[in-house]
């Protein structure tokens, strides 16, 4: 299951989610005890407990599943690792705490989004959590896994219940998607691709600036995507990302005026867009190939531009 162990406590693995590599699981481990960092789907619960097995720990020793957003890919599973894990509490951002507990409008979120078919095959039942088990974790809350302290950021921009999850022990931060995307499939001679991830529908471009500044700011030796996995070079990794969104800023504007075709104009520049930037990188797998791993990201970037666009922009 694409098993990584980084040596400082952190392991991460595939969620198994959708396609291979999409979807990373962290597991952090201290002294015995656990913490997983977002959950995917539903289908990841029982690698959550091979994962476990693997390390010789039972169910009960995990303390906290942490979810960086309520987004499903991150949070979909949750329901299912709070029913397996009886000692566990559910950390998560103050603005999503309500929704694990009770899901629906969560799921109408989705839906409307995906469609009913696309969430039933793929999340399966959303579980909801009871609200004694949820921490509702604020900007500076700590989390203390047996001795290990995992501090709680505040951090919006790609959403309003985004957290990131820093970890002084390994100086990392557990990113979830305000450090962008960036696929394995698509590094080169061991440089990674990264690109920001403009959801719909709170994507707020000044504030995921701030955010991404903020993580930088605290100079950590590696991030931790939840697409997918470690980065190092931190610093030169945040430039690209900004760099890159003030990219797709400037693309959304220019089709800002173009009524009902704004939604296909600003597409079809997203994607001409990130297969340049793709080709620039040093990257030669064909076309083919890097849309099927890129074109869901390019309709999400699209429609969460355009939602900004109507709520920010528009009269």
């Amino acid at each position: 299951m694409n098993w990584r162990d980084y040596n400082n406590g952190i392991i991460a693995f595939d969620a198994g989610y959708v396609r291979p590599l999409l979807v990373a699981i962290h597991m952090v481990v201290e002294r015995g005890r656990v913490a997983f960092i977002d959950t995917g789907s539903q289908e990841a619960l029982p690698r959550a407990l091979a994962a476990l097995q693997r390390l010789g720990l039972p169910v009960s020793a995990v303390d906290y599943v942490i979810l960086t957003h309520i987004h499903l890919d991150h949070a979909g599973g949750a329901g299912g690792m709070m029913a397996a894990f009886p000692n566990a509490r559910l950390v998560v951002h103050p603005r999503g705490a309500r929704h694990m507990a009770e899901p629906s409008r969560l799921i109408a979120g989705v839906t409307a989004v995906y469609g009913a078919d696309y969430v039933a095959r793929v999340y399966g039942e959303i579980v909801p959590i009871p609200a004694e088990r949820i921490i509702a974790a604020a900007d500076g809350h700590v989390i203390d896994l047996a001795g290990r302290s995992l501090r709680c950021l505040d951090t919006p921009g790609h959403a309003r219940h985004h957290l990131c999850i820093a970890d002084p022990a390994s100086k990392g931060i557990f990113t979830g998607d305000m450090f962008g995307i960036s696929y394995r499939q698509l590094d080169v001679d061991g440089r990674p691709f990264i690109f920001p991830t403009t959801t719909p529908t709170q994507f707020e471009p000044e504030e995921m600036r701030q955010s991404i500044q903020r993580l930088l700011d605290l100079q950590p030796e590696a991030v931790y995507l939840t697409h997918y996995s470690r980065l190092i070079d931190v610093p030169q990794r945040g430039a690209e990302l900004l760099r890159r969104l003030d990219a797709m800023i400037a693309l959304a504007e220019a089709a800002a005026d173009a009524g009902e075709q704004r939604h296909d104009r600003l597409q079809q520049a997203m994607t001409g867009y990130l297969l340049a930037e793709v080709r620039a990188h040093g990257c030669t797998l064909d076309e083919a190939a890097v849309l099927d791993i890129l074109g869901t990201d390019i309709e999400l970037n699209t429609q969460g531009l355009c939602v900004w666009l109507e709520t920010a922009r528009d009269p």
